[in-house]
């Protein structure tokens, strides 16, 4: 098993465990494995141990990463994290199964637009900006409820769920929480939220999805990471 697929089955076990201390069952919550800055040499080997969801913060490093990797393994579902410029809407429609940085009237529209003319409805989730910083992406609280209504009844989004990302030195848990809340006030089913260093408690807070990046693949890269995928080893197949 490699570095990848020995994290990768590590955090799986993490999960179904705090699944259970949360009484929960253990299936209640999935890993995304976030694959940003990391070139399609680290990401084969996770598909190959049957891993299928990965995450992309970044629609050009996904254009030039995917297309391969997706020939190879066409179920695999690959979800977008980072912010999105309105220009490159329709790519992210074309190339996403989920939109998970859905932070603006703006990009909600030109979603809405570009998924009327491809003919492709990727599953979104509203980004909330729970910690109400300035730097960082994300709907204010008080906004949430308008926004989730008008993605629904004028934009006709699909919309799955909510996702979070809390201020690196705050404790996550009060943030999880008010999630939580603001989803069942919503009535949207999936949280997206936790990762590697606070992905159990996101659990224990009712979690469905968590992004996993440096406990699955390591540190960032210092270098670029490679547009080609490596090829296919003979026998290992898809």
């Amino acid at each position: 098993m490699t570095d990848a697929g020995a994290r990768l089955a590590g955090v799986a076990a993490r999960l179904r465990a705090a699944c259970a201390r949360a009484g929960r069952p253990e299936d209640a919550a999935a890993v995304v494995a976030v694959s940003k800055f990391h070139g399609a040499d680290a990401v084969l080997p996770a598909l190959l141990g049957g891993h299928l969801r990965f995450a992309e913060s970044r629609v050009q490093e996904a254009q030039a990463k995917w297309p391969e990797l997706r020939e190879r393994f066409p179920e695999a579902e690959l979800h977008l994290i980072g912010t999105l410029q309105t220009n490159k809407a329709a790519d992210a429609v074309r190339l996403f199964d989920v939109v998970q940085s859905v932070d603006r009237p703006k990009v909600a529209a030109a979603l809405a637009r570009a998924m009327d003319r491809e003919g492709r409805r990727p599953r979104c989730f509203v980004q909330v900006n729970t910690g109400a910083e300035g730097q960082k992406g994300g709907i204010a609280v008080d906004e949430v409820a308008a926004f989730v209504k008008e993605c629904r009844e004028s934009l006709e989004l699909p919309l799955a769920g909510l996702m979070c990302i809390p201020p690196v030195s705050a404790d996550p848990a009060p943030h999880f929480r008010l999630l939580r809340t603001l989803a069942a006030d919503t009535g949207l089913p999936e949280l997206s939220m936790g990762m590697s260093a606070d992905f159990e408690t996101a659990v224990a807070e009712g979690s469905t999805l968590v992004r996993v990046g440096s406990a699955i693949f390591g540190p960032r890269p210092p270098a670029g990471p490679p547009d080609r995928v490596p090829p296919e080893p003979p026998g290992s197949g898809s």
